[in-house]
């Protein structure tokens, strides 16, 4: 192969390797990765088993991604539905504080 002017290098240790697609991700877990040279060109092959799953956080058109934990403490400090606590959470962009002010009725800036 090098004589051919193509250089290949396993890379070690690759636990995940993830394709942002629009709105979905392929996630390929625990691959074989080779990093391949050729023509000044850096090219990465990549062999396993590919998961599809939808994106979350801001890769989603801003949308951000909850914790559970985050929606069970604001619930329980503002006396709401883990649902409506969701919500609120969404509409503050993931802000503890701010979704707690909202649900309590008190306005935030």
């Amino acid at each position: 192969m090098q004589r051919m002017g193509m250089e290949v290098t396993p890379l070690e240790g690759v636990h995940e390797v993830v394709f942002k697609l629009g709105d979905r991700a392929l996630i390929v877990r625990d691959p074989q990765v080779s990093m391949i040279r050729v023509a000044g060109h850096t090219m990465y092959q990549v062999v396993g088993e590919a998961v599809e799953a939808p994106l979350e956080g801001e890769a989603r058109g801003g949308e951000v991604e909850i914790p559970e934990e985050d929606v069970q403490l604001v619930a329980s400090q503002a006396g709401v539905s883990l649902e409506e606590a969701r919500r609120a959470l969404r509409e503050a962009e993931g802000d503890l504080a701010r979704a707690i002010l909202m649900l309590r009725g008190r306005p935030t800036s």
